[in-house]
This record gives structure tokens, C-alpha cells and sequence, in this order.
């Protein structure tokens, strides 16, 4: 057991840590924007073949807006940031609909694009690189003997690429990712991967940039729930959380004797 300590002030006694990845401990936003403009290409690629260049601004309009991209920055709670590559499939399907398609149609035409995109497009972890000052705190973390997970809807192997590009698989012990059912932000997924840790929710604190996280903590019964807000160009909006930081060296944790 340990004490967490919020720019030096005890906020809980924890015995485990949950943490998101994206904008949380992975500095993710120029690697999803960069996701995000291929998938825009194929996208208008595909539907000037199939549908010809009539409302293709419209269209790409429409994708940026239900994707979150605002400029050249993401907002922190939208569709790329904080949902499933299945959500995002959906909602392109979605859009697709609102210009003409049926489902079926739409849905097939989003499958199709997604997958070329993945044949494209691959991630070596390179592109989405610890924040600063988190290996510190998952360091502090594992000397205490407090385990770590992740929760996350990355993929299995997309949240282990990163943790091994950035050498902290021996600091995290399992992670629940969107290839686990049910998928956050539904609280099951947190009391599972709970479970697996051996630990009730009450005695885990969960850390995470986006209100969707915070809320799901907040249904499982997590003790501890801890906004961060450093991860992004537009600041998380975290209204009904009362312990938040901006940068991770003004959280530590204070082994109990």
C-alpha cells in the first residue's frame, strides 16, 4: 500500500493503478492526426471512384467534424481520441449515410477503407512516445511493489508495441484493451481487469484524460480518480473531477512503512 500525493498533498491510500494510454502516458496526438489524414485520403480516394467528386469537400467537412479534428489539433474527446478503431469504422459508415448511402453500402465502403489503410499504414511505437515524466511515476509505482495496468482502446499489440518502444513492459503488469469485451468505458471493464489484479476497485486509483474515463472509474468504484489534463493542444474539459494535473512531477507517491 502507498499514498498518492497531488502537488504534495495526500489524496488516497492505493495498492494498484489503472491508467489510460492515448494523451495519458502516450503523447498520441501527432500520431492520430497523422492516422487520421491517411484515412481521409482512402477515404476521398475511394468514394470519387465509387461515387464520383460530387460533395467530396462536403464529405471530408463532415469527417473532420465527426472525427474531433478542429485546425491542426484533436479534441481530446472526440471519436479519434478516445474511442475503438470499430467506433471509428461506425462513424465513417455513419457519415456515409448522411451523403446518400445505405448501411449496408456504407458500412461495406468504411470496412474497405480501414483495411487499406491498415495494409498501409504501420506503427512501430516510434510516433507516440512516453510524456514526460511518466516512466518516473511507474518507476515509483513498481519500487513500492503497487502494480500498474492499462486500459485503453488501442489494441492489444498496438498498447505493447508502445510499452515495449518505451521500455516500461516490466512496470505495467496487464492491460485490457478494446480486443477485451466489454470495452471501456463500460465499468465491467474496469472491474475485470481489477479482478485480474487481485484488487477490489476501492483500493486502485484510475488516471485518465478524458471525462468518459473518469465517469466509468467513478461507476466501478475505483478509490482514486485522477483527471490529467497535459496530454493534448486543447485541454480536456474534466468538470466533475476534483483531483486533476497537467504535469506527471506533480504526482508522487509515498510508500507506506
Amino acid at each position: 500500500m502507498a499514498t498518492l500525493l497531488l502537488r504534495g498533498q495526500p489524496i488516497g491510500s492505493i495498492q494498484g493503478v489503472l491508467f489510460d494510454k492515448d494523451g495519458t502516458l502516450s503523447h498520441s496526438e501527432p500520431h492520430l492526426l497523422d492516422l487520421f489524414e491517411r484515412r481521409l485520403t482512402v477515404i476521398c480516394d475511394l468514394w470519387r471512384q465509387t461515387k464520383g467528386a460530387a460533395n467530396l469537400r462536403e464529405l471530408e467537412i463532415t469527417l473532420r467534424q465527426a472525427f474531433g479534428i478542429r485546425d491542426k489539433a484533436l479534441h481530446p474527446g472526440g471519436t479519434l481520441a478516445v474511442a475503438a478503431r470499430q467506433d471509428n469504422l461506425t462513424s465513417t459508415a455513419t457519415v456515409f449515410c448522411i451523403f446518400g448511402c445505405s448501411w449496408p453500402e456504407a458500412l461495406a465502403l468504411a470496412e474497405t477503407s480501414f483495411q487499406r489503410i491498415d495494409q498501409q499504414f504501420s506503427d512501430d511505437g516510434t510516433s507516440r512516445p512516453l510524456l514526460n515524466g511518466a516512466k518516473r511515476f511507474l518507476e515509483e509505482l513498481a519500487k513500492a511493489s503497487v502494480p500498474s495496468a492499462v486500459i485503453s482502446n488501442d489494441t492489444t499489440k498496438g498498447i505493447h508495441i508502445f510499452l515495449e518502444h518505451e521500455n516500461i513492459s516490466s512496470l505495467v503488469v496487464d492491460c485490457w484493451s478494446a480486443d477485451d469485451q466489454p470495452r471501456k468505458p463500460n465499468p465491467e471493464a474496469v472491474l475485470q481487469l481489477c479482478g485480474r489484479l487481485q484488487l477490489s476497485p476501492h483500493q486502485c486509483a484510475l488516471i485518465g484524460d478524458a471525462e468518459t474515463d473518469l465517469q466509468m472509474a467513478r461507476d466501478a468504484g475505483i478509490g482514486c480518480v485522477i483527471g490529467y489534463l497535459g496530454g493534448w493542444q486543447i485541454r480536456p474539459e474534466l468538470t466533475t473531477t476534483v483531483h486533476q494535473f497537467e504535469h506527471w512531477n506533480e504526482l508522487e507517491l509515498e510508500a507506506d512503512p
